[in-house]
């Protein structure tokens, strides 16, 4: 990547005449901040790079928005720094309309330092525990006919919690009666064989 780049300077000048002197204000104070600054454009966005991404700018009709990457693990004793690091591409700043919606040039240009220390240490932020899926109760239904065969029932019982789920699933996802019904009778089957839903991928 280069320190600046040229889809950068095509971006700001088509957006909007009160977004132009903001965005070249802001793009200005980040290379500032650090010579180490480089640019890139991902998702159709200015982003600003070091190690990984640091900020990054979006124009749109009537406001902009200025984010940092993983703000939430930036030092903010001012309480400067809006929303969660899921919101950062909507602006760490809440909706821009003129300069004076921006923190101060030093507060920037701290938050600016404060990232690239961050990516430089190479610490990747911790993976959040995803929420355990509720239980799925069998179809009455289904449980009628699975019951009838003692192989298909104790294979089911010994299969683990998301083999279960699969199938399910796969019930609850059909979009009509006779569909539902047809993969019941196909489940039976491959329930008796010893076999999970996606057996044939495995």
């Amino acid at each position: 990547m280069e320190q600046y780049d040229a889809r950068i300077d095509a971006y700001i000048a088509k957006s909007a005449a009160f977004a132009k002197p903001i965005l070249e204000h802001i793009r200005q104070v980040v290379h500032q901040a650090s010579p180490l600054i480089t640019e890139t454009v991902k998702w159709g966005m200015p982003f600003f790079d070091y190690k990984g991404p640091v900020c990054m700018m979006a124009a749109f009709k009537q406001h902009l928005g200025f984010g940092f990457w993983k703000a939430s693990r930036l030092n903010d004793p001012e309480g400067l720094l809006q929303g969660s690091d899921e919101e950062a591409a909507a602006g760490s700043f809440g909706r821009i309309v003129s300069l004076g919606d921006l923190p101060s040039d030093a507060a920037l240009m701290n938050f600016v330092q404060q990232m690239i220390k961050i990516n430089e240490s190479g610490v990747k932020e911790p993976k959040k525990p995803s929420a355990p899926k509720p239980e799925l109760s069998m179809p009455a239904d289904f449980e009628k006919l699975i019951r009838g065969s003692l192989v298909a029932m104790d294979n089911f019982e010994k299969f683990s919690p998301s083999k279960k789920r699969e199938y399910l699933e796969w019930f609850a996802e059909a979009k009509s009666e006779a569909t539902r019904a047809k993969r019941i009778e196909q489940a039976l089957e491959w329930i008796a064989e010893g076999k999970s839903r996606n057996w044939k991928y495995m």
